[in-house]
């Protein structure tokens, strides 16, 4: 398996990491304090086409392969790990509605995701649940031309989104995973209210959950079929999942790149740092590890491109890359000293930001529950 990039890859890379380092980075700290990523670097993201752009041009896309835009989500974690939040949304987002909307619906919202016009959510867990997604208590019933959904959802870019996409139980059985259904709902109508979560990290993706009273949809916002949400959607997730781990890769890479710059200036006992093996040495594993889950990030979304299972391999890089980009930016911290430790730079913030990705989307638990059912089987697993 050949991962040498491409001319067009490393073009999008090098563009990629040009606007993280001039246009990002700067301001990272900046939108931490303003909770909130701008609208126009949204704009800008998308003239760039660094939002989705491995979906169709047809509907905003560049009609790039998946492993591009992983790449692309490194580049920009980099810059500023809240920002990708926008290349990994827009990318799952972005495939549920091109894949299931009616096509009027995604002829209308899959560009403007594509664009960074607007921001399209992702409503999967609920705050009473957290990992039990397949137990809903937000409910959609059918009237006439119209559903009404009530209930609560957790999102990403809560205040910014104009919609989101929400999983409701349309069935009236309580079975888990079943009965359950999507729906793009447009987070401007009657009965939507937002509740900003005080969180401790990422505080510029602006988490949240968005209440539903009695919220009132037209018919033909139903994603697939009706019952078959979960199964039908959740597919999306195994892409996500790789590219949730590029995000990772790049936010602990940028940091071990500035501690080999630091550890090679400072001097202690009329040395470099570097010159100690306790310190080399911990920044030699780490440059492996980042490595090897790279790779087999890159290698889930080259069996995503060639139409070939990677449930497992998804799972892999959700768990196993968050889980080392923070051991390997806490390590970074202390190798910087008090420096570390201070606000000055931003180690601590993406220490922060990077832990919330051992909960968010998937724990680790869920993820390894994942594997060992695609190899063992349900029957046999936990």
């Amino acid at each position: 398996m050949d991962f040498t990039l491409s001319t067009d890859q490393r073009r999008y890379r090098d563009e990629a990491r040009r606007y993280a380092e001039q246009r990002l980075a700067p301001s990272y700290r900046a939108r931490e304090e303003k909770g909130f990523v701008e609208p126009e670097v949204r704009r800008e993201m998308g003239e760039l086409g660094l939002i989705a752009p491995e979906l169709p041009a047809s509907l905003g896309g560049r009609d790039c392969d998946r492993v591009t835009t992983g790449i692309l989500a490194e580049e920009i974690a980099r810059g500023d790990f809240s920002v990708s939040y926008l290349q990994i949304v827009g990318s799952l987002v972005g495939q549920i509605l091109a894949g299931n909307a009616e096509p009027e619906i995604a002829a209308e919202w899959v560009p403007k995701i594509c664009s960074g016009e607007e921001i399209v959510g992702i409503g999967l867990t609920e705050p009473h649940a957290g990992s039990d997604a397949g137990m809903p208590r937000l409910r959609a019933r059918r009237d006439g031309d119209d559903y009404v959904l009530s209930g609560i959802k957790s999102l990403s870019f809560c205040n910014e989104a104009a919609a989101v996409v929400v999983f409701a139980r349309t069935g009236d059985q309580e079975v888990r995973g079943k009965g359950i259904s999507a729906f793009l709902v447009p987070l401007h109508l009657d009965g939507v209210t937002r509740e900003p979560y005080p969180d401790m990290g990422t505080k510029a993706v602006g988490r949240g959950a968005v209440h539903l009273d009695q919220v009132r949809i037209p018919a033909n916002h139903l994603l697939g079929a009706e019952g078959k949400g979960f199964t039908q959607v959740m597919q999306g997730f195994d892409f996500s999942r790789a590219l949730i781990g590029l995000q990772c890769v790049g936010i602990a890479q940028i940091t071990v790149d500035e501690t080999w710059h630091y550890v090679s200036e400072r001097e202690a006992f009329d040395k470099p740092l570097s010159k100690f093996q306790g310190v080399s040495f911990p920044l030699a594993e780490a440059e492996t590890l980042l490595s090897a889950a790279r790779l087999l990030c890159y290698q889930t979304l080259s069996l995503k491109d060639q139409g070939l299972p990677h449930t497992a391999q998804a799972a892999m890089c959700k768990w196993w890359a968050p889980k080392t980009a923070f051991d390997v930016i806490q390590n970074c911290l202390l190798l910087h000293g008090q420096y570390g430790y201070r606000t000055d730079l931003p180690v601590e913030q993406r220490l922060r930001d990077v832990l919330g990705l051992q909960i968010g989307d998937g724990t680790a638990q869920i993820m390894k529950l994942i594997i060992a059912r695609e190899k063992l089987g349900r029957a046999k697993a936990p």
